[in-house]
C-alpha cells in the first residue's frame, strides 16, 4: 500500500533529523487542539489557540471552559511526545488522560467512565449503559491488542468507531477518541494526524456508516488520507525541498488550480496543509 512505502521512506529519511520532526510536531500542537475542538464546537479560532497555548492573552473574552480545553489538550500531546517511554494503551492509561483533558473544567466527571444513571447522546442513539461500559473497554482494548492478522489502518479505525460507540465519558469522548488514533500511531512509529474541522461532515458520515451498517471503510478512507498528507509534508521537510504554496504552483507550471486542489484533497500529489494553506515541495 501507499502508505507502508512512505513510511518506508519516512523512516529512512529521519535518522539523525529527530530535532527537525520535533519542531514540526510542535508546531502542530496548536493545529491538532484547534481542529479538535472546533470538531466538538469550541469558538477558538486557531490564532486564539496558539495564544492560549503560548499563555499570550487573547483580544476578546474567552470562557475559562474554552481555555482549558485548549491547555489541558495541549499538555496531553505534550506529555506523551515527551514521555521517556512508550506507554501501553490500557484503561488506566485512558483514564489517565481524560482527567488530564477535564482538570479544571469539571472534576467530578474527569479519570473515570460514566457510572450509575448518567447516560449521554451519540447523535440519534443513546450510549453504553453505564454499568456496561468498564467490560466493554475491557474487551476493545483485547480485540485491538490480540488482532495481529488486520491491517493497522484498519484496527485503529475499527477501535475508534467501537471507542465512540460506547461513549463511556460524560464529557470529553470525541477529543480523548481522536487523541488516542495518534497514540495508536505514534506505538507503530508513525506522525500525528489531524481530523481536520472543515471536513467534520465526512468524519460524522463515516460514524453513521458504521452505526447502520457496521461498514469501517469511511473511516479507514479518513484516517488514510490524513496519514498520507502527514507523511508527505514530513517527508517534503526531510528531504529539504523547497515548499511553495499551491496556488503558487499552479501558476508556474500552468496548472488548473482546481484540479490540483482536487489531486492534493485526494492525496494523490504529495500536497500538504499549514494552517489551512496547501503547499507543496519542489
Amino acid at each position: 500500500m501507499k502508505i507502508d512505502i512512505l513510511k518506508k521512506e519516512f523512516d529512512k529519511l529521519k535518522q539523525g533529523k529527530e530535532a527537525l520532526l520535533n519542531l514540526i510536531d510542535e508546531a502542530e500542537i496548536a493545529e491538532s487542539v484547534y481542529n479538535s475542538n472546533a470538531i466538538e464546537n469550541s469558538t477558538l479560532t486557531l490564532k486564539e489557540t496558539e495564544k492560549i497555548i503560548m499563555e499570550m492573552e487573547v483580544s476578546r473574552n474567552i470562557s475559562l471552559r474554552e481555555v482549558f480545553e485548549a491547555k489541558n489538550l495541549a499538555r496531553i500531546f505534550s506529555f506523551v511526545k515527551n514521555s521517556e517511554k512508550r506507554q501501553e494503551l490500557t484503561k488506566d492509561t485512558i483514564l489517565f488522560f481524560h482527567k488530564m483533558l477535564l482538570e479544571n473544567i469539571n472534576e467530578k466527571i474527569s479519570g473515570r467512565f460514566r457510572s450509575s444513571n448518567e447516560y449521554v447522546r451519540v447523535g440519534a442513539r443513546i450510549g453504553a449503559i453505564p454499568e456496561k461500559i468498564p467490560s466493554l473497554i475491557d474487551e476493545l482494548l483485547l480485540e485491538y491488542s490480540s488482532n495481529n492478522s488486520s491491517y493497522f489502518l484498519d484496527k485503529i479505525s475499527k477501535f475508534h468507531l467501537e471507542f465512540e460507540s460506547i461513549h463511556p465519558f460524560n464529557d470529553g469522548n470525541g477529543r480523548i477518541g481522536r487523541f488516542l488514533i495518534n497514540f495508536q500511531l505514534a506505538s507503530l512509529g508513525f506522525p500525528n494526524i489531524i481530523v481536520k474541522n472543515k471536513e467534520k461532515n465526512e468524519y460524522y458520515t463515516a460514524f453513521n456508516e458504521f452505526n447502520y451498517i457496521k461498514d469501517i471503510k469511511p473511516m479507514i478512507k479518513i484516517i488514510n488520507k490524513a496519514l498520507t498528507e502527514s507523511l508527505h509534508k514530513r517527508i517534503t521537510y526531510l528531504k529539504g525541498l523547497k515548499i511553495i504554496r499551491l496556488a503558487e504552483y499552479a501558476k508556474l507550471n500552468k496548472i488548473s488550480g482546481s484540479s490540483l486542489f482536487n489531486s492534493a484533497k485526494r492525496q494523490s500529489i504529495p500536497a500538504f496543509r499549514e494552517k489551512g494553506v496547501w503547499k507543496i515541495g519542489v
